[in-house]
């Protein structure tokens, strides 16, 4: 039925649940799992009295980014292995996370989308929406919406 399972995680708990459910189904069905990571694109950049300055330089943000997906990809990877499940791990940088689980998702020729529904709450998530909001609305492969 899936070949490919794709399952985007930010390693929240509520992540977890999708990554659990999105290994499961892998087994299951003997699917391959690509499990997805976004980090967003570096721009931390400070004001003080009209001069641009960083807090942090672009060297040191992206080795926090990437340990911080090796530790998130990682459980996934230590998870799949452990169920037998073929796994391949996926760090991006992206200003849009949708667009990237979309793209990421596409590149990897994946037939399912496993996704967690937290996001946004509240008044933002009435004017901007979710990731998996906009996920749902743009996606033309099957997304697995787990709560």
């Amino acid at each position: 039925m899936y070949r490919n399972i794709f399952v985007a995680t930010d390693g929240s708990k509520l992540s977890t649940k999708a990554v659990n459910c999105a290994i499961d189904l892998a087994k299951t069905l003997g699917s391959g799992l690509t499990a997805f990571h976004a980090s967003q694109i570096y721009s931390m950049q400070g004001f003080a009295e009209t001069v641009a300055y960083e807090p942090h330089s672009r060297k040191l943000y992206e080795a926090r980014c990437k340990e911080n997906a090796d530790k998130i990809l990682g459980a996934v990877a230590r998870k799949a292995g452990a169920e037998g499940v073929k796994l391949t791990a996926v760090h991006a940088y992206a200003s849009v996370p949708w667009d990237a689980i979309l793209s990421a998702a596409k590149k990897h020729k994946c037939d399912l989308i496993v996704m967690a529904s937290h996001g946004r709450r509240g008044v933002s998530a009435l004017l901007m929406g979710s990731e998996t909001q906009k996920v749902l609305t743009h996606s033309s492969v099957p997304v697995l919406v787990i709560r």
